[in-house]
Formats: C-alpha cells, structure tokens, sequence
C-alpha cells in the first residue's frame, strides 16, 4: 500500500513537481497565509510532497502522509507523521490552530475514515481551531473525477460542510467552486496567470472545480448535571 502510493505520487507529479511547488509558493502567499497566523502550529493531512506546508509560514509545523517518502521531501522545520490519518494521531489534545487538507478526503477508502480523520482534527485542535479543506468538487466534475486509480469518495462543499457540523464545527466559509480541478497531467500555465486568477473571485465561477471549506471547532458548553 505505502510503496503504491510512492509509484502514484511519481507516476503523477514527478514531471510538474517543480511547477507544483511555485504555484503553491503563490496560493499561500497570496490566499491561505491571510487565514493562517505565523505563529500558528498547522497540521497538513495527507501532505503528499509538501507543496502546502513547506510554503506555509507557522510556528509549529507537521505534515502526515502514508507515502514513506513524504519525509525525503518535507523541509527540515516540518515535523513528518507517517501515519494513517483516521487512527489517532501522535498529537497532543488542543494543540493545534490549523488543520488543512487539500485533496486527500477523496482518496479515503469510506465515509467512515473521514469521520474518524475529523474526529481527530477536533480532538487535536485549540478551542476555535480551524481546519481548512479543499478538495474536488463532484458536482462540477462528472466523469473527470474517476480518471484517478485511488479516489473513493464523491464530495461536495454541502456533503463534507455537513460531517464538518455533525463534529462540532461551524462553517466560516464555503465556496463550491474555487481553484480548477488538477495540476496533476501536465496543464501548466503562466505562473502570472495564477497570481491573476485569485485576485478575480469572478472567475472563479467559471473555472473552479474545487470546493473551499473553513470550518472552526466550537467550543462546547455543557449544561450542569442535575441531581
């Protein structure tokens, strides 16, 4: 299993990596740093290759991963959990501000493995906590969405917002259609072009086929037990 992940992430991203990591150099500067705090300790589920949470700036940083090789290509501040993310995590309780995922909730093999994998971003982060997911959007993408070996599960922002509430979280935001749908055959535009695209939510609606959810943990309060 973790040696089929290593061929996919190979066999999928090798050629673009490059390309990959400058266009996430440009999301996190440009759209997540704005939700995330530099000071923050930010967990990256399913972190593949670090796009995200190299470019990230934090405080304190971890990214998990089943692929054994996410370690060879995670930068020296981030901490590397392989682990399966919907057992319980080597993280202390109410430790973490930020929670991200991107494109990973679909290649779960059930429901239920993202339930548990929620269920532990909830018992791991700080009261008010966040956790940001991103992720295709199936609405949008009808039969492109099965072009992958290993995705699972259909999503939409209204299904995964929905597990989300059922945990304890309440929506902050929510958008169906966000970024396009993969930078993993070969589509690479101008670097410039992505800098313009995120300065215009408009386009958004005609090019997105991802969904954005932030969601932030509730801090609960539970009523005196009567005697």
């Amino acid at each position: 299993m973790r040696n089929d992940l290593k061929k996919e992430y190979e066999l999928r991203f090798l050629k673009v990596q490059d390309y990959r990591n400058a266009v996430w150099k440009i999301l996190t500067h440009y759209f997540f740093q704005k939700y995330i705090p530099i000071n923050s300790s930010i967990l990256d589920v399913g972190c593949g290759w670090g796009e995200f949470i190299n470019n990230i700036s934090g405080q304190v940083k971890y990214g998990m991963d089943l692929n054994p090789d996410g370690c060879n290509r995670l930068n020296s501040d981030v901490i590397f959990l392989n682990h399966d993310c919907s057992e319980k995590w080597n993280i202390p309780d109410d430790s973490l501000d930020i929670v991200f995922t991107s494109n990973f909730f679909e290649h779960l093999p059930s429901k239920e493995h993202i339930n548990k994998t929620i269920l532990q971003a909830r018992r791991c982060l700080k009261s008010e906590g966040k956790i940001i997911c991103l992720g295709p959007n199936i609405r949008y993408l009808n039969g492109k969405y099965w072009d992958f070996w290993d995705h699972h599960i259909q999503l939409t922002e209204l299904s995964l917002s929905e597990v989300l509430i059922m945990n304890d979280f309440v929506i902050e935001k929510c958008l169906p259609k966000f970024l396009p749908y993969t930078m993993a055959k070969e589509r690479t535009p101008p670097l410039i072009l992505v800098k313009s695209y995120l300065r215009i939510p408009f386009l958004w609606h005609f090019f997105g086929k991802q969904f954005l959810i932030i969601g932030k943990k509730l801090k609960l309060s539970y009523p005196c037990k009567q005697i």
